[in-house]
């Protein structure tokens, strides 16, 4: 196996990159299929920007609609909470 680059001998693949399972909850946003962590990220905010979610007087806001309050637990979050609560939701 070849050491990823910078010689640390991790292999390539975890973190960003490694697919994890969404949730029940997440998955009626995004699709059942397991996908790297960063596209969870950009499905999620194309549903926020598709629905426009993000409250207009503070877009750093994130109004959650019936889908999203499943998934945050609550009416709304930061777009900096926001990956906190999609932790809780990916295996």
């Amino acid at each position: 196996m070849a050491k990823a680059a910078g010689g640390t001998g991790r292999k390539a693949g975890g973190g960003l990159a490694r697919p994890v399972q969404p949730s029940a909850e997440l998955g009626a946003i995004i699709g059942n299929d397991p996908m790297p962590r960063s596209e969870v990220v950009s499905k999620v905010w194309d549903h926020i920007r598709k629905n426009n979610l993000q409250n207009p007087a503070n877009k750093r806001e994130i109004l959650a609609d019936d889908k999203l309050k499943k998934v945050f637990g609550k009416d709304s979050c930061t777009m900096f909470e926001m990956n906190k609560h999609l932790s809780n939701h990916l295996k």
